[in-house]
């Protein structure tokens, strides 16, 4: 049993205790209130005049895909030599041993999507994975968690040098488009597989993992920044009716009104950066507000390595600053990330039930000067200071 007392706990979806406990066992939350009975075996955490959280998810990275302070060798996240690869897996080329996720655990975020890059069409599945761990296949949490999917400049870029479709907006979308039809076909094929067994359909790993959208198992993740892109986007899900999640979403300030109305989650930035190509000249830290005030589902992403992982609430506060209201940007890196990625049962709140992932902070996370001081993994103590 491990005890966290004494701490200012804020649920994120409950109460706020000011001075409250938080009971772990078995890697997970027994219980959490204030004047808890603490069993007299229990290892205390005293959060005394500290913030108690759960631990922050980064709803898209590219930890352990894109790896620290090893140069071109360890970018594993983009498969240049074809536009459309729905069978790629994070899970295949993630390092956990990227020092990154030391980083990660350090800067109080324990749980991060990660996956392909934008250089394709269709790049392959992502993950949510603890960021604690030494062997990938423990620290899943959910496989494949999305599959991405990209518009804009740079799939147009990658191939256009190359002479090779898509070198055009346009091509972007026919490219998906067709993907997404013949993995109908596909469907259509191993429909008359199951009424005739003298009909054999030869796996299709591209067309397995497209099926999954089609059947609403697996969302599309659409890097997409101009607000015209993010329509494109819209507009194919809606033709084929397949759920979506809009990344980056730099221009989606632009269009709040059109994104709340169809009840599509925004997963915003890396707002931290400069503005590196066209498709960012209206990137800033107001689009988040915006788009919860208009009652858009938003998470805030850092892009690692774009952002540091370890600087989300960073990007959180900054959100502040520009407008967002601070509830909104705690649900931004918690329980919004978690309930995007649909791992809401297990992660993003510290509620009965759900895994012991807890954060003790010094200060409110929101404040720069902040720092955790115990990080909480699954039960376990992972980091002390």
């Amino acid at each position: 049993m491990l005890a966290i007392v004494n701490g200012k706990v804020c649920t994120i979806t409950g109460q706020v205790f000011d001075k409250g406990n938080v009971l772990i066992e078995d890697g997970k939350i027994k219980e959490v209130g204030p004047k808890l009975p603490i069993p007299r075996n229990a290892t205390i955490i005293d959060a005394e005049m500290k913030y108690v959280f759960p631990g922050f998810i980064d709803a898209h990275s590219h930890i352990g895909i894109f790896e620290e302070a090893v140069g071109e060798i360890g970018e594993e996240g983009n498969e240049w030599t074809d536009p459309v690869t729905p069978e790629l897996r994070a899970l295949d080329g993630i390092n956990p041993g990227d020092q990154a996720f030391e980083d990660a655990v350090m800067g109080g975020v324990t749980c991060a999507f990660t996956g392909p890059g934008s250089a394709n069409v269709i790049g392959g599945q992502s993950i949510a994975m603890k960021t604690y761990g030494k062997v990938i296949d423990h620290m899943v949490v959910k496989e494949p968690a999305g599959l991405k999917i990209a518009f804009g400049e740079n799939p147009k870029r990658v191939y256009g040098e190359q002479k090779k479709m898509p070198a055009t907006r346009m091509a972007t979308a026919a490219l998906l488009r067709s993907a997404l039809v013949n993995a109908r076909n596909y469907k259509a094929k191993l429909e008359k597989q199951r009424r005739d067994s003298d009909k054999v359909v030869e796996r299709d790993l591209k067309m397995e993992i497209l099926c999954d959208v089609l059947d609403k198992k697996l969302p599309l993740r659409a890097h997409a920044h101009r607000a015209d892109d993010i329509m494109t986007a819209v507009r194919i899900a809606k033709e084929f009716d397949v759920d979506i999640v809009i990344e980056h979403c730099t221009e989606g300030h632009l269009i709040a009104d059109e994104l709340a109305g169809l009840g599509i989650p925004a997963v915003v930035g890396p707002s931290f950066s400069s503005r590196s190509k066209v498709e960012l000249k209206n990137l800033s830290f107001i689009t988040p507000g915006i788009l919860a005030n208009k009652g858009v589902k938003v998470a805030i992403m850092t892009d690692h390595p774009v952002i540091p992982i370890q600087y989300l609430p960073v990007c959180a506060a900054l959100a502040v600053r520009e407008g967002m209201k601070e509830e909104d940007a705690l649900a931004a890196i918690t329980i919004n990330p978690a309930q995007i990625l649909g791992i809401d049962h297990r992660l993003g709140s510290l509620e009965k039930g759900k895994d012991a992932d807890v954060v003790v902070w010094n200060g409110h996370p929101l404040d720069i000067k902040s720092k955790p001081c115990c990080v909480v993994v699954n039960g376990e103590i992972v980091y002390k200071k």
